[in-house]
């Protein structure tokens, strides 16, 4: 049974106080505040999700001269953001079944302030790794818990609220990118264009302290009352959807990431100056912005997802064998059709929601469709690389995307169809334990 609206649910905090409040109406009002201050948290949440990553991607060259890092030390300091998303994303399941995600979120965001501050102070290039690992943690965790929140809160707005704090984390993703040299020029230091998103770190803290120490009563308060067996506990690895789920994820992001390492390359190599091969890149992400708002309210009106996942692989089919074949002069066509192709990543996001009926079943299928995707993500930038150095040129690099973009499309005609993943047959048991969606889930 599908969860009812979130508007009439309250965060479990404010559903105690409206057991004790006379009347409804003062309790509807403290949900739709708590409501909104989760809303207001998580898009300042979105906004720190991948200014610490390029930030640093745009200083890359001036951070290596500054801590003396090698050839070898850079590029595992670029790959760290994927091993961190893979690896402590799928701790954070087991971190919500233990603390409330408010909690969770404060403590994350802290981390990446913290990281992101002591990465700048130092001069050690082992403690910057190390402290840059600190900061991508608290990310890796905040890149899980977001699907949650919407589900938990916003169920009856999955779209529009996805889309808008998907909007807010390639707004982040642009402004880091495009200002971090020029803040770092205004102060004449790397550090200054490193460390200032510490501070947008920081203000994403505030509103979670308010909503953590409700969580915080509220648990006390039920641990008390509760009664009978917990909910049965959801394994996407076990399932045919969780897996689509994974893959899809993994080769829209190793596309992804394949495109804002090398596209600036390609179009350098096609004959553009460097500046404008860099604005060619930009205007990749910038056009994603209304994409990114676009494409989860889209999704949330289909039954099937079906036509998106068709139009988005034409989309980016189109595109790359333009760039194949003639990269210099129709290259803006090429980069809207990329940003369009994109879209991807807004849709896996909506998708993991829609595709589970719980809190439990979204951080679950979050956790194991964002991590193991980013294992395969990591391969993206460095095969690309591989492929252009032997072959000297990007036909190869371009026909392995498009392979990647066939698994892409495989998985996305799998997980179209309306389905949960709570009621999926789990592989390799009993038949009396595959039904996860029971009563006590569903």
């Amino acid at each position: 049974m599908t969860p009812p609206p979130t508007c009439t649910e309250a965060p479990a905090a404010d559903q105690i106080t409206a057991n004790v409040t006379p009347g409804p109406a003062p309790a509807a009002r403290r949900a739709a505040g708590g409501g909104a201050l989760v809303l207001v948290g998580m898009l300042l949440v979105a906004l720190n999700l991948r200014a610490a990553v390029t930030s640093l991607g745009a200083l890359l060259d001036e951070v290596r001269g500054g801590l003396g890092l090698s050839g070898t030390m850079a590029g595992f300091v670029t790959t760290l953001p994927t091993i961190a998303f893979a690896g402590l994303g799928a701790l954070t399941p087991w971190l919500v079944r233990r603390w409330p995600a408010a909690r969770v979120l404060v403590v994350a965001m802290l981390a990446l302030t913290v990281g992101q501050v002591l990465r700048v102070v130092t001069d050690s290039a082992a403690i910057f790794v190390l402290t840059s690992a600190l900061a991508l943690a608290g990310i890796a965790v905040a890149n899980i818990l977001l699907p949650m929140l919407v589900k938990q809160h916003f169920s009856h707005r999955t779209g529009l609220v996805t889309g808008a704090y998907t909007m807010a984390l390639t707004t982040g993703t642009t402004v880091a990118a495009a200002s971090a040299v020029p803040v770092a020029h205004a102060f004449g230091s790397w550090r200054a264009g490193l460390g200032v998103w510490a501070g947008l770190a920081a203000v994403a803290v505030l509103p979670w302290v308010p909503l953590a120490l409700r969580a915080r009563a509220a648990r006390r308060t039920a641990t008390g009352d509760a009664t009978g067996a917990a909910p049965a506990r959801v394994r996407p690895a076990r399932t045919r959807l969780g897996w689509a789920m994974a893959v899809y994820f993994g080769a829209q992001s190793l596309s992804g990431y394949a495109i804002m390492g090398w596209l600036a390359q390609l179009f350098r190599d096609a004959g553009y100056a460097p500046g404008t091969a860099g604005l060619l890149l930009a205007g990749v992400t910038a056009l994603g912005v209304p994409v990114a708002l676009a494409m989860p309210a889209l999704a949330g009106r289909l039954r099937t997802l079906r036509p998106l996942v068709l139009g988005l692989t034409v989309f980016s089919a189109a595109s790359y064998l333009g760039l194949a074949v003639a990269p210099h002069g129709l290259a803006p066509l090429w980069v809207l059709l990329l940003a369009l192709g994109q879209g991807a990543f807004p849709l896996i996001l909506t998708t993991i929601g829609l595709r589970a009926r719980t809190a439990e079943g979204t951080v679950a299928l979050s956790a194991f469709a964002q991590s193991t995707g980013y294992v395969i993500a990591a391969l993206g930038p460095l095969l690309v690389g591989i492929l252009y150095e032997a072959t000297g040129g990007w036909t190869a690099p371009i026909g392995f995307l498009l392979v990647a973009l066939a698994m892409q499309t495989a998985a996305g005609l799998v997980i179209a169809r309306p389905r949960y993943i709570e009621d999926e047959p789990l592989r390799g048991i009993g038949q009396g334990e595959a039904g996860v969606g029971s009563p006590a889930t569903a």
